[in-house]
């Protein structure tokens, strides 16, 4: 019913240009494969345990819980929307299951102790729950997106820290950390989650008539409200997808990890939109691919790995990952994806 800005873009491109064909072949989205390819050989010459599989592995599941927020806020972002606020959900909602199962008060549980098999599925609804007042905020009371969910990162943030004084909540039941520390064929599973999270909405948002119709939105709200697309539920619906997506990654974070910290998923938010700016996602809407997405995940996790091995200091790390953002933007600008709509 709706085409999305790329589709536009290659129907109105002559049919032998190049543009033509790297539209078609998904190579834009591709472009950062050759990157990755040269930070590996870099990362096999500054070490010799960087191509070892315990390693690789590594660097996949470190990159799941991240991969998740990415899929989220791409979907978010094509649809025209911002979400600050997820990062805060990767702490809250695992952190306020826990505090309900853990029975030993001094170690900042509730006494409560509620089944876990009751938890896991509360953990989802805190998600849902904060993305659905995030759309409420945004749709209903027509609040600006990046001012109104940094308000709920603050919050969120806030109360995570408030609900245990600061303290590691531990001692879960296992059920509890299965996400993320459980292998399968040799990959944790997580990696698998992933994976398969980026391929079912990656094919979801090109294909499905409710994915094109995000794109439309992104696109043109006005436009896609005129042609009949519920422009006001559908944002409505990927604030609580994204609330449920970053719940999942604080589950799968949880079980690695053992525990939930006070500060757990604090400055993921900037991971998130540097990978997705820099696999080609517009922050104007519109526009995107998530397996470019997926290629950005990959360079950021190769990246940190490889500075890691290269005893770069943390601070630098981080320097690093601003100066690409800035540099994505840039190449986007001057290519004509980062323009300003009217």
């Amino acid at each position: 019913m709706s085409a999305t800005k790329t589709d536009i873009t290659v129907a109105t491109s002559p049919s032998g240009g190049m543009g033509y064909w790297a539209q078609r072949l998904g190579l834009r989205e591709l472009a950062l494969i050759p990157i990755i390819i040269l930070l590996c050989i870099a990362g096999a010459s500054i070490s010799d345990a960087f191509l070892r599989p315990s390693n690789l592995i590594n660097i996949l599941q470190q990159s799941s819980e991240l991969s998740i927020l990415v899929i989220a806020q791409s979907i978010i972002l094509i649809s025209g929307k911002f979400d600050l606020s997820l990062e805060s959900i990767v702490g809250v909602a695992p952190m306020f299951a826990a505090w309900l199962i853990l029975t030993d008060t001094s170690i900042g549980g509730s006494g409560v102790g509620i089944s876990v098999w009751l938890a896991i599925p509360l953990v989802f609804a805190v998600g849902a729950f904060i993305g659905l007042v995030n759309g409420f905020l945004v749709v209903r009371l027509g609040l600006n997106a990046f001012i109104t969910t940094l308000a709920m990162l603050i919050l969120l943030r806030g109360t995570t820290v408030g609900m245990t004084n600061g303290r590691t909540m531990y001692g879960m039941p296992d059920a509890f950390l299965f996400l993320g520390n459980t292998r399968w064929l040799g990959l944790p599973l997580s990696v698998w989650i992933a994976g398969f999270l980026f391929l079912v909405f990656g094919l979801f948002m090109r294909y499905h008539r409710v994915g094109r119709n995000l794109y439309a939105i992104g696109g043109n709200a006005q436009a896609a409200r005129v042609s009949g697309i519920p422009v006001d539920r559908m944002i409505w619906g990927v604030y609580i997808l994204g609330g449920i997506l970053a719940a999942l990654a604080g589950l799968m974070l949880t079980g690695r990890i053992a525990s939930v910290t006070a500060s757990q998923g604090q400055n993921m938010i900037f991971y998130v939109f540097a990978a997705a700016v820099i696999g080609g996602i517009s922050l104007n809407g519109g526009q995107g691919r998530l397996i470019g997405a997926l290629t950005g995940v990959l360079m950021l996790g190769v990246l940190q790995n490889v500075l890691i091995l290269a005893q770069v200091a943390a601070f630098w790390i981080d320097a690093c990952f601003g100066a690409i953002i800035l540099i994505a933007l840039i190449i986007a600008r001057f290519s004509g994806d980062g323009a300003s709509r009217n």
